[in-house]
C-alpha cells in the first residue's frame, strides 16, 4: 500500500497517522512505547517513511544520551549522592514553607544533572516521612515536589529528554547543537520563579488530603485486622496456609499464625495448622464469610465479664490484640514502568516468585475495597506489604515499587560516592570543551561507572527506561515525515496566516500554548518531536532566528502541569497524594501561566530574533 494507491497526499497521511496517534496517547489503552512503533510501521507502510531508515532512531543521538543519562542517574542513586542529601533534607523542621522550599528546591538542583522521574523518587520517600513526622497532608508536599522536578529538568541539556531533542534536531539543521548550559540562561531563572512561586502560593492551591501520619495511615492497617481461631472441627485443621489459600480460591494475606503464645510471621510459617492456632490476617465481612463456610475458621469471641471458667489474667490477654510489631508492613507505589501494571497478583505469583503477601491496595488515595484477586494494578496505586526485611527492599525494585515508608537511607560508600561525581563531572567537562559529543561524552561516563564498580552491570541495563527509549526511537522518524512530507509547513502557515498581523512574540506564545497543551496528553518526548518542525516552519516563515522558536518547544514541551497523565512524575504521586485527575490544574495552570509569562521575555533577551 502507497501513497499513490491512496490517492491521498503524504501531508494527509501524516496528520491521519498523528491524529490516530494521539487518540491512542489520550486513551491509553495501550502503553504509548507500543502506540509509537505501530505509528512508526504504519508510516513505512503507507510510505511516508523509508523503510531502509525506519529503525535509525534507536542510534540516533538523542536516544542515545537519554540511555546513557539514566544510567548515571542511577549510578548517583547508588553511590549515596543524594541519600546524602535527602539526610539533610529531613533536619529541615515543621514549618510548611521551609519544608517546600527545602524538598522542592533540592528535586529542581537534582533534576538539572539526572533523570527528573529518578530525582523524584529519590525525594518522595523523604517528603512521605516528613508528612507523617509532622503530620502533615502529604497532598501538600507531593504536588509541588513532582512539578519541581519538571522545572528543574529545564536548566541544563541532559536534565530532561526535550532539551536533548531539541538540541539534537538545531544540530541537524544548522550543524551545531545547544551545548550543555546552553537552556540554563532562561531554564534557572524560570526554575526559580516556578520556585518561589510554589513555595509562597502554589501549595495553598493544592488540595489538602487527609493526613497520613503513623497514627493515620491510608490503611489503618489495625482496623482491618481480625484473628481467627483454628478448632478440632475447622477444615483447616491439618492444612498448610498454601493449601488453604487453594480451598479458598482466593489470596487472603495471613499476616502471622499464633501457637502457645509464639507468633510466626504468615510468611514463615510453612508446618500445618493446628487446633487452638490463631491466625491474624487481613478480612472484610465477604472474606469472614468465605473463611467460615469453606474452612471453618470464626472470629474470635470476646469474653463475657462474669465467665468464670477463666481467670482475669487469661480473660485479659484473650482481649488483648496480637502485637502487629515486627511484621515488615511496608507501602509501595506502583512506578510506569513496573511490571506490575495491568497484571493480577495471581499472574505475578507474588509471594512464590517474591515472597511478598500483598495485604491492601489504595487507589486515588482511598483503600480499595474488592477482593484482591481481581484488582489490576494501576501506576500510582499504593500497596502495602508483607515481606522479609533483609529481601522486600530488592522485591520492590525487580517490581518497579517504590517504598514509600520505612525507607532506611544508605549513605552509600564514600569511595563510590566521589568517583561518581568525577566521572559526571570529567565528562561535563568534556562536553563544555568540545572535546566529546554529549551522546559519546555520556555514554563513556555512564561506561566507566559501569567498570569501576559504581553501578552493577544488571542495574545498568535496569536504569534503561525501555518504554522510553523505544518511544524516543519509533517517533524520530514519524516527526521527520512530518517535516519532509510539508505538514510541519502547513500547520506553520496556518499560524503565520494568524499571527502576520500580530507581534513575532503572539507567534512564540501560541506556539508555547500549543506544545504545552500537547505535552500534557502525551509524552514530553513527543510533544518535543512532533512540535520542533512545526517551529522551525514558523521561524523560516518569519524569516527570523530558528533559536528562539526551539527553546520555547523546549521549555513548553516540559511543562506537563494540568494532568497526572502528562509526565511521570505527576503519575508517580497520584496515589501517594491521594490526588484525583481534576486536581492537577489548580496548582498546574497558574504555574503554566506563569512559567510562560517568565519564559517567552527571557528567550527573547537571551536568543533574540
Amino acid at each position: 500500500m502507497s501513497m499513490e494507491s491512496l490517492g491521498l497526499a503524504p501531508s494527509t497521511l501524516v496528520f491521519v497517522v498523528l491524529g490516530l496517534t494521539l487518540a491512542a496517547f489520550v486513551w491509553g489503552r495501550f502503553r504509548y512505547d507500543l502506540v509509537a512503533l505501530a505509528a512508526l510501521l504504519g508510516s513505512i507502510m503507507l510510505g511516508l517513511v523509508p523503510a531502509d531508515d525506519a529503525f535509525m532512531g534507536f542510534g540516533h543521538p538523542a536516544v542515545i544520551t537519554v540511555a546513557a543519562v539514566l544510567v548515571l542517574s542511577r549510578g548517583f542513586e547508588r553511590s549515596g549522592v543524594v541519600d546524602v542529601i535527602a539526610h539533610q533534607v529531613l533536619k529541615v523542621g515543621e514549618r510548611l514553607m521551609l519544608q517546600l522550599l527545602v524538598l522542592v528546591g533540592t528535586v529542581v538542583l537534582l533534576s538539572g544533572v539526572m533523570n527528573n522521574v529518578g530525582a523524584l523518587a529519590l525525594l518522595l520517600p523523604v517528603a512521605m516521612r516528613l508528612a507523617r513526622e509532622h503530620d502533615t497532608s502529604p497532598s501538600l508536599l507531593l504536588m509541588p515536589l513532582a512539578f519541581g522536578s519538571l522545572l528543574g529538568g529545564l536548566t541544563t541539556l541532559i536534565g530532561t529528554p526535550p532539551n536533548i531533542i531539541i538540541s539534537a534536531y538545531r544540530g541537524n539543521i544548522t550543524g551545531d547543537n545547544f551545548g550543555m548550559f546552553s537552556f540554563t540562561p532562561v531554564g534557572a531563572v524560570v526554575a526559580l520563579v516556578g520556585l518561589v512561586f510554589i513555595v509562597l502560593v502554589g501549595w495553598r492551591l493544592t488540595p489538602r488530603r487527609r493526613a497520613q501520619s503513623a497514627d493515620n495511615d491510608m490503611f489503618d492497617t489495625a482496623n482491618y485486622l481480625v484473628e481467627l481461631k483454628v478448632s478440632e472441627a475447622s477444615k483447616a485443621n491439618g492444612l498448610t496456609l498454601q493449601q488453604l489459600r487453594d480451598e479458598l480460591e482466593e489470596t487472603i494475606p495471613v499476616l502471622a499464625v499464633v501457637r502457645d503464645d509464639d507468633r510466626r510471621a504468615g510468611y514463615r510459617f510453612h508446618g500445618v495448622l493446628r487446633e487452638g492456632d490463631i491466625l491474624l490476617l487481613e478480612a472484610g465481612p465477604d472474606e469472614l464469610r468465605l473463611l467460615e463456610d469453606k474452612v471453618g475458621l470464626s472470629v474470635i469471641a470476646e469474653p463475657e465479664e462474669d465467665a468464670e471458667a477463666e481467670s482475669d489474667e487469661q480473660a485479659a490477654k484473650e482481649r488483648q490484640p496480637v502485637d502487629t510489631e515486627g511484621l515488615q508492613l511496608i507501602e509501595a507505589v506502583v512506578r510506569n514502568d513496573s511490571m506490575l501494571v495491568n497484571r493480577s497478583v495471581r499472574q505475578l505469583r507474588l509471594h512464590h516468585q517474591f515472597g511478598l503477601h500483598l495485604v491492601a491496595v489504595a487507589r486515588d488515595g482511598a483503600r480499595l475495597k474488592q477482593r484482591l484477586r481481581d484488582i489490576r494494578f494501576q501506576t500510582g496505586d499504593v500497596l502495602l506489604l508483607q515481606g522479609s526485611e533483609n529481601e522486600i527492599a530488592d522485591s520492590l525494585a525487580t517490581l518497579g515499587c517504590l517504598p514509600l515508608a520505612n525507607r532506611e537511607l544508605n549513605l552509600g560508600q564514600p569511595r563510590k560516592l566521589l568517583l561518581s561525581i568525577g566521572i559526571f563531572v570529567l565528562a561535563i567537562i568534556a562536553m563544555l570543551l568540545d572535546l566529546l559529543p554529549a551522546a559519546v561524552a555520556m555514554s563513556t561516563a555512564a561506561l566507566v561507572s559501569l567498570l569501576i564498580g559504581v553501578l552493577p552491570l544488571r542495574e545498568g541495563y535496569q536504569a534503561i527506561d525501555g518504554p522510553v527509549i523505544v518511544l524516543l526511537a519509533a517517533m524520530l522518524p514519524v516527526g521527520e515525515a512530518l517535516e519532509t512530507s510539508g505538514g510541519a509547513a502547513i500547520i506553520a502557515n496556518a499560524l503565520l496566516t494568524f499571527g502576520l498581523e500580530w507581534p513575532v512574540i503572539v507567534s512564540l506564545a501560541g506556539l508555547f500554548l500549543l506544545s504545552m497543551l500537547l505535552s500534557n496528553v502525551v509524552n514530553n518526548a513527543a510533544a518535543a518531536l512532533l512540535m520542533a518542525p512545526i517551529a522551525a516552519s514558523l521561524a523560516n516563515g518569519f524569516d527570523v532566528s530558528l533559536d528562539p522558536f526551539l527553546m520555547v518547544v523546549a521549555v513548553s514541551a516540559s511543562c506537563a502541569f494540568l494532568t497526572p497523565i502528562g509526565h511521570q512524575s505527576n503519575t508517580l504521586v497520584l496515589g501517594p497524594g491521594g490526588y484525583r485527575f481534576g486536581d492537577y490544574w489548580k496548582l498546574g495552570l497558574p504555574l503554566s501561566l506563569v512559567v510562560m509569562c517568565v519564559t517567552i521575555p527571557m528567550i527573547l533577551w537571551v536568543w533574540p530574533l
